[in-house]
């Protein structure tokens, strides 16, 4: 069960707002480089957010470059889950990869500031401070794997070869 606190963003969050190219020169520093995460989309959210939150986001989330570095420090900055509308392809697998749960689900019920608790294994979104249940596809049993050992490498490292 993941619990936490909902930072709500709009439509389209590409990877340029999630790691700006600006700060390219940090790839090689990822605890600073997650000091600046989302910075262009909310210039408070990384100041703000704690071990646990979630992001809580409408259409196309993550779409632009791929930059695997993206999740990861979303996931470095202490999210716990992104709760998306759609998300772009190649961002779900890097942050599944990097053992970031990216759950599409309709966000328009969950507010910002809004107290989360999340299932994975159910499928349930419960809005604690609204009292709404939502639902989202139920992940399937090799990606919550990947998700409990904290992504595909270490996944690989405890299991060896991954098995379906």
């Amino acid at each position: 069960m993941l619990k936490g606190r909902a930072f709500k963003f709009g439509d389209s969050i590409s990877t340029d707002h999630i790691v700006p190219g600006r700060l390219a020169h940090l790839r090689s520093n990822l605890p600073e480089l997650a000091k600046h995460v989302l910075e262009d989309a909310d210039p408070t959210f990384a100041s703000r957010v704690k071990t646990g939150d979630f992001i809580v986001a409408g259409n196309n989330f993550g779409l632009g470059s791929s930059r695997e570095h993206a999740p990861l420090v979303i996931k470095m900055a202490g999210i716990s889950a992104i709760l998306v509308k759609s998300v772009a392809r190649i961002f779900f697998r890097n942050a599944i990869n990097l053992g970031l749960p990216v759950l599409v689900c309709d966000t328009d019920k969950i507010n910002d500031g809004d107290e989360l608790e999340v299932d994975l294994e159910q499928g349930i979104i419960s809005d604690k401070t609204n009292g709404n249940q939502l639902t989202f596809k139920k992940i399937p049993k090799a990606m919550l794997s990947i998700l409990d050992e904290g992504g595909l490498i270490p996944y690989i490292k405890k299991h060896g070869d991954f098995k379906l």
